[in-house]
C-alpha cells in the first residue's frame, strides 16, 4: 500500500486513432481537407462578387467614392492643415471634382452638338465611297444586297425590339442618375469623416490585428490615390497631344475626341488603342485613308511616350501588376460592370496586391507572397 501523502499512481492509457482519424490525416486526407477550405472560400468569394453585380447601383457609387476620396485626401488635408475649416475644405474638394466632372461631360455634348451636321455629311460621303469601293472587290456585292442590309437596319430601328431596348436605355439611365447622386453624397461623407468612418469600423480588432487592419487601409488610399493622380496626369498628357494633332490634320469632334482619349486612358491597356481606333475611323470617313493613317501615327507616337516615360515616372510603383493579372481583370470587370468595371477593376487589383505587401508588416508580404528562394526565369 502506498505511504500516507505519497502521490497515487496514474495509469497512462493510450488511446489509438480511428481509422477516420487516419484517413484524413494523410497525405490525400490533408490535400482534401484544403480543397474543402478552397471551395468554401471560392463560395464565400462568388456570393460577394454576386451581391456586388445585384446591388451594383449601390456598390459601383461607393467604390468610385472611395477612389475619388482616396485620390483627393491629399488636398484635404492639405486645407485643414492650414486651419480651413473642415466643412469648407471637404466642400472646395467636392465641387471642384463636380465641375471636372461636369466639364467633361459638357465639352463632349456642346462639341457634339456643334459638329455633328458636318460629321452626318462625311459619314454619308464615307458611306458612298465605301459602296464604291465594295463594287471593285473581286467577290460580287450587287446594289440588292446593300438595299437590303439598309432596310434591314431600318426595320429593325421601327421595330418593337428597338423600343423596348430604348426602355431599357431609359432605365438605364435612371439607374445612373440614381448612382450618380449616391455618389456624390459618398464622396461627400469620404471626403470629410473618411479617416473617422474607418477608424469606427476598425473597432472590433485589437493588437496585431488592429496595426495590420491599419497598414492595409493606409496602403489602400495611397495606392488609390496614387494611381487615379498618376493616371489623370497620364490622360491629360494623351488628351492634349492625340487632340492637338488630329486638330491640326483637320478631324473633326477632334475636342470631343480628346475628351474620350481622356476617358479611356483609364482603361489600361485597351483603352488608349480603342480611342486610337474611334480617332482613326472618324478621319477615315470624314477626310480619307492619308489621314486616317496619319492619325494612326500620332496615336501610336503619344502612346510610345505614355509607355516609355510617363507612365515609369508618374506611376512609379504604384500599379506593379503583371500585364496578364491586369487583363483578366479588366474583362472580369467588363462582364460584371460594363465599362465602369473596367475602370475600377485594375486601381481594385492594385489596392488588393498593395494590401498583400503589408499585410505582416510595414516592408513584409503575407507569408504565401514572400520571396522564399532566388527566382530564376530562364527561357528554355
Amino acid at each position: 500500500m502506498p505511504l500516507f501523502g505519497s502521490p497515487a499512481s496514474t495509469t497512462t492509457t493510450t488511446t489509438e486513432p480511428s481509422d477516420l482519424t487516419k484517413k484524413w490525416s494523410d497525405s490525400f486526407g490533408g490535400l482534401a481537407t484544403r480543397c474543402l477550405q478552397l471551395i468554401v472560400v471560392l463560395v464565400v468569394a462568388i456570393g460577394i462578387v454576386y451581391a456586388a453585380a445585384t446591388l451594383s447601383v449601390v456598390t459601383i457609387p461607393v467604390l468610385l467614392a472611395l477612389i475619388i476620396a482616396s485620390a483627393m485626401h491629399p488636398v484635404v488635408s492639405w486645407l485643414r492643415r492650414h486651419r480651413v475649416p473642415s466643412i469648407l475644405a471637404t466642400l472646395a474638394v467636392l465641387i471642384g471634382v463636380l465641375v471636372v466632372l461636369g466639364l467633361v461631360g459638357w465639352l463632349i455634348v456642346v462639341a457634339v452638338i456643334s459638329q455633328w451636321p458636318d460629321l452626318q455629311k462625311s459619314a454619308l460621303r464615307g458611306f458612298d465611297q465605301l459602296q464604291d469601293f465594295a463594287s471593285t472587290l473581286p467577290i460580287s456585292i450587287d446594289q440588292s444586297q446593300i438595299d437590303d442590309a439598309v432596310k434591314g437596319i431600318q426595320d429593325f430601328v421601327t421595330s418593337s425590339q428597338f423600343g423596348s431596348g430604348a426602355l431599357a436605355g431609359a432605365s438605364a439611365t435612371a439607374n445612373f442618375l440614381t448612382g450618380l447622386v449616391l455618389m456624390i453624397v459618398v464622396l461627400f461623407f469620404f471626403l470629410k469623416d473618411g479617416p473617422r468612418i474607418w477608424e469606427f469600423l476598425l473597432r472590433p480588432f485589437t493588437g496585431a490585428r488592429y496595426d495590420r487592419a491599419r497598414r492595409v487601409g493606409d496602403r489602400v488610399v495611397q495606392t488609390l490615390g496614387g494611381y487615379v493622380r498618376g493616371t489623370a496626369t497620364v490622360a491629360a498628357v494623351d488628351a492634349v497631344g492625340i487632340g492637338v494633332g488630329i486638330a491640326i490634320v483637320g478631324v473633326p469632334l477632334a475636342l470631343p475626341l480628346a475628351v474620350v482619349v481622356f476617358i479611356t486612358a483609364f482603361i489600361p491597356i485597351v483603352g488608349a488603342t480603342a480611342a486610337g481606333i474611334l480617332a482613326a475611323l472618324v478621319a477615315l470617313v470624314a477626310l480619307g485613308p492619308v489621314q486616317a493613317l496619319i492619325v494612326v501615327g500620332i496615336v501610336v507616337l503619344v502612346n510610345q511616350l505614355e509607355g516609355n516615360l510617363l507612365q515609369p515616372v508618374l506611376m512609379g510603383k504604384t500599379l506593379k501588376l503583371h500585364g496578364l493579372v491586369i487583363l483578366i481583370g479588366l474583362t472580369a470587370g467588363t462582364v460584371l460592370a460594363g465599362i465602369t468595371g473596367a475602370i475600377i477593376s485594375v486601381p481594385l487589383l492594385a489596392a488588393a496586391w498593395g494590401a498583400i505587401q503589408v499585410w505582416d508588416g510595414p516592408d513584409q508580404p503575407a507569408r504565401p507572397w514572400r520571396q522564399k528562394r532566388v527566382e530564376t526565369a530562364e527561357a528554355r
